[in-house]
């Protein structure tokens, strides 16, 4: 399997399919490289170049027990695109990945950036503070711990056939295999890496990230988003970057990526030939 070692001595699983112009996608919490598939497919037969890592402590990477923060997820991003010495990148994060996009260009500079594109992403902050009264309570947060401490192999069951996905809506029709390919996924990262990754994507404050970028951002994300409520997020998001253009999906929910895929991939298509 293909890996990296970062500095602090972590084993990073990654794909890299196809040649061209890159594009890195970075995965939601608490999933791996594979909630990417209908990305990756479609943008290696454009002619693309597709790569997709495993977070620290997700997937196929090293379970450690340390470093699941923002800082470390950035630096890990930047050290996988300097071993693949990859140019004129457009990267792609979903969710928790949103986060990881955004604090990799600002912390590690855009010389090798070209465009990014941010879905259901949880910037500028999840959590509900003074200066971010729209916010949800830190008790939610808590919640999904004290769930996942609790039994995560039903927590992961739980969050796919509901809110996820929306399958909890009226008239929705839950995928079987959808769901299962969610809670495999999750199954096979690391509890503490997940347990620690809650606090990672809720309380991590990306307003100042958001405002150092100069390179174009599309901010995707439905409303009717039900992890990452949509008003606290992607329309500041999309105010606070020098170069965002918001794109709302009305009805869609968190995991649009895999609900909707061939409307999200049309519309990312579309922004990488601008």
């Amino acid at each position: 399997m293909p890996t990296i070692t970062t500095k602090d001595g972590v084993e990073i699983f990654y794909k890299d399919w196809g040649s061209g112009q890159p594009i890195v996608f970075s995965h939601g919490w608490p999933l791996s490289a594979d909630d990417w598939d209908a990305q990756m497919l479609f943008f290696v037969a454009k002619g693309y170049r597709v790569i997709a890592h495993d977070r620290r402590g997700h997937g196929r990477s090293a379970q450690v027990s340390d470093g699941h923060d923002m800082d470390h997820y950035a630096d890990d991003l930047a050290a996988l695109t300097a071993h693949l010495d990859l140019k004129n990148a457009i990267h792609v994060g979903h969710s928790t990945g949103g986060g990881e996009v955004v604090h990799y260009i600002a912390r590690h500079g855009e010389s090798r950036v070209a465009k990014a594109a941010i879905l259901s992403a949880v910037p500028p902050l999840m959590v509900q503070t003074a200066a971010n009264p729209g916010g949800l309570p830190k008790s939610v947060f808590d919640g999904l711990q004290a769930q996942l401490a609790a039994s995560r192999t039903q927590f992961y069951r739980d969050l796919p056939a509901g809110p996820f996905y929306g399958y909890n809506r009226p008239g929705a029709k839950p995928s079987e295999a959808v769901i299962q390919n969610w809670w495999r996924q999750g199954m096979m990262g690391g509890a503490k890496a997940h347990y620690d990754g809650v606090v990672a994507f809720s309380q991590t404050d990306f307003t100042e990230d958001l405002k150092k970028i100069n390179v174009p951002v599309l901010v995707m994300h439905g409303d009717d988003d039900q992890i990452v409520p949509y008003a606290d997020s992607a329309p500041l998001s999309a105010k606070l970057l020098k170069n965002g253009t918001l794109k709302t999906y009305k009805g869609f929910p968190h995991g649009m990526p895999t609900t909707h895929a061939e409307t999200i991939n049309a519309d990312l298509l579309a922004f990488f030939k601008e």
